[in-house]
């Protein structure tokens, strides 16, 4: 198994595990590797050095991750993006692609006022502007799409 430290476009560092360096090449290649923050796919892959385990070396010290008021101020904001995600997706119905079609529903009355998640293209989107309706563009990291550990 191999680790590596990954960085994507907005500047979220994580790491993935792989099988090889061929396996994370070929699925960053395919566009498989995704943040599991903004779910951009735009990944690359940040320097690190090799951790050796030679026999009669002593074990190292962990090296400590990275402080001071950045770091923390990271971390927040991290994890107060995933709870806002997760409350969204707890307090809202999955509509699917049916969500330009329910959001206009919804509009004009002809089903109750609930909130609703789902998918819409781009051009979906700008018809419902034009319409008067609101939407808002969330990217919903994978990790969250299926159970949460």
């Amino acid at each position: 198994m191999k680790v590596i430290d990954l960085r994507c476009a907005s500047g979220h560092g994580f790491e993935g595990w792989f099988a090889s360096e061929d396996d994370f090449l070929q699925q960053n290649g395919r566009g498989l590797v995704e943040c599991p923050l903004c779910a951009d796919r735009s990944i690359t892959r940040l320097p690190s050095a090799p951790r050796l385990n030679l026999s009669g070396a002593r074990e190292a010290a962990p090296a400590a991750p990275p402080a001071g008021p950045a770091a923390d101020l990271q971390a927040d904001r991290h994890g107060v993006w995933m709870q806002a995600v997760r409350q969204l997706m707890a307090s809202t119905e999955d509509v699917g692609e049916r969500f330009a079609e329910e959001a206009r529903r919804i509009h004009y009355g002809e089903t109750p006022q609930r909130g609703i998640r789902g998918q819409a293209t781009s051009d979906q989107r700008e018809a419902l502007a034009d319409e008067g309706i609101e939407v808002v563009s969330i990217p919903v990291p994978l990790a969250l799409k299926g159970p949460v550990q």
